[in-house]
């Protein structure tokens, strides 16, 4: 495609990965919404610190079994109508958690929510990749981070507003409704434009080549690319895709070997790293955290608001470098920042002392802690955050995108319900500092992973794309 750049629709393919995107922001505010909600959920159902993480953790059972099903559905009904399924979900998770009675009710609508982040999880950056230029995709694709970004701010900025003008996150704020429940109420409204914006997009061409609708794909192809790259593309499409049977989950086992492909290994390794260096323990407690060391809960959800700007601007930075340095120097800065930082937070965790429950750290320890927290996190979001999810919709070969995706997806719910659902436990057992040290031995064997086990993708054509 590259001698075909000045031909591409870029007004078109940019209105495909807005909307596409639209389903990271989703993903960004349904993950981020529960870190101010906490407190209310632990009084309007009367949980104990186990009931609490796993109301918190439940949406991750809904992600690994939305990601592994949008995956396969995707090669079934196609990437538009998966992703329209996903926002249908959105919809009635937002609401449902909002208005939810009882633990129970909750943790199901929570779990409708994780299916539709677990499909948007995989499908938007897979989509993406499906329907840009080579040239173009690591920076297109990585948009996909920045909206799971601006969607986690915007949830942390929306809790803290409601908690601000109500009082606190449990009193009363409008209708008589808790501002917890407002603070779920909320994501209704992305939710519905993803919705309707979905209904003005075309299907994957990829797709529809597997599905015998080359027509339909040269079409959808000459308005993304023009006429003379769309026959092409169609050609090269084909070849790529098995002639004897549409995608299916078992071609991700070698025929030649009988053991799976070494690509899926891969795409496993990048999908579970990305979780045990716990990122989302920041994102999802991190008003628990920092209170745990001091802060008010008005100072704590403050924080959390600086951390997804940093974020933000750390994304940024990512998209300007990944299709110039390429995915692996990235993922290689990211995880020795991460366990360099991660040491650091744990060093000054250990020289806190508890005081009536709470751990409290000299002024030095505390600002070090707070630095390093803020400085990890934006490694993250310059290098994993974004490269990982970008890595997963481009790296698999045609033939095996959805399944590859599905397996991959599921590995990183897991691994992330895993990594949540620990951490109140390590919390109380080892305290802050053990469960920071383990989170920074994890970022220092990723570093071997990455540079022994990840190949580079940066300008190739996903049909050249090996495994």
């Amino acid at each position: 495609m590259d001698n075909a750049h000045s031909g591409a629709n870029m007004a078109l393919i940019t209105a495909i990965v807005a909307v596409a995107t639209l389903g990271g922001f989703l993903f960004g505010f349904d993950s981020g919404v529960i870190n101010g909600t906490v407190d209310g959920l632990r009084i309007a159902f009367d949980s104990d610190d186990v009931g609490t993480g796993f109301n918190v953790a439940s949406m991750l059972l809904g992600c690994a079994v939305g990601a592994f099903v949008a995956g396969r559905l995707s090669d079934i009904l196609g990437r538009r109508r998966t992703l329209l399924i996903a926002a249908a979900f959105f919809v009635i998770s937002a609401y449902g958690s909002g208005i939810a009675g009882s633990s129970t009710e909750f943790v199901i609508y929570r779990i409708i929510g994780g299916f539709a982040v677990g499909a948007a999880s995989v499908l938007a950056p897979a989509y993406i990749s499906e329907v840009t230029p080579a040239h173009l995709r690591g920076r297109l694709s990585s948009l996909q981070q920045v909206m799971i970004i601006v969607g986690l701010t915007a949830a942390f900025l929306s809790n803290y507003l409601l908690a601000e003008y109500a009082g606190s996150s449990t009193e009363a704020f409008w209708m008589g409704f808790e501002a917890w429940r407002w603070m779920f109420w909320m994501e209704l409204i992305p939710a519905i434009i993803f919705l309707v914006a979905l209904l003005f997009i075309p299907e994957s061409p990829r797709y529809l080549v597997t599905r015998g609708e080359g027509g339909q794909a040269r079409t959808v192809l000459e308005r993304l690319f023009g006429g003379n790259v769309a026959a092409r593309k169609v050609s090269e499409i084909e070849t790529s895709i098995s002639n004897d049977h549409a995608p299916r989950l078992s071609d991700l086992v070698d025929k030649t070997s009988g053991k799976i492909r070494t690509i899926v290994w891969v795409g496993i390794g990048l999908a579970v790293f990305q979780q045990l260096v716990g990122i989302n323990v920041v994102f999802y407690y991190g008003a628990v955290l920092w209170q745990a060391v001091g802060f008010s809960e008005s100072d704590a959800l403050k924080i959390n608001i600086l951390s997804g700007s940093i974020s933000i601007g750390s994304v940024i930075l990512a998209i300007a470098l990944i299709d110039r340095l390429g995915r692996k120097p990235l993922l290689l800065i990211g995880s020795i920042g991460m366990a360099i930082t991660l040491g650091i937070m744990a060093i000054a965790f250990m020289s806190g002392s508890l005081v009536e429950g709470t751990l409290e750290l000299s002024d030095n320890a505390g600002l070090a802690a707070l630095i390093a927290a803020n400085v990890y996190v934006a490694f993250f979001n310059f290098s994993w955050g974004p490269v990982m999810w970008v890595m997963l919709g481009e790296m698999f070969p045609n033939q095996i995108r959805g399944s590859g995706l599905a397996v991959s997806g599921f590995a990183q719910w897991i691994a992330n319900f895993g990594i949540t659902m620990t951490f109140p436990i390590m919390l109380a057992g080892i305290g802050l500092s053990g469960a920071y040290g383990f989170y920074a031995i994890s970022a220092a064997i990723s570093i071997v992973f990455v540079w022994v086990m990840v190949r580079e993708t940066k300008g190739l054509e996903l049909e050249e794309m090996q495994g």
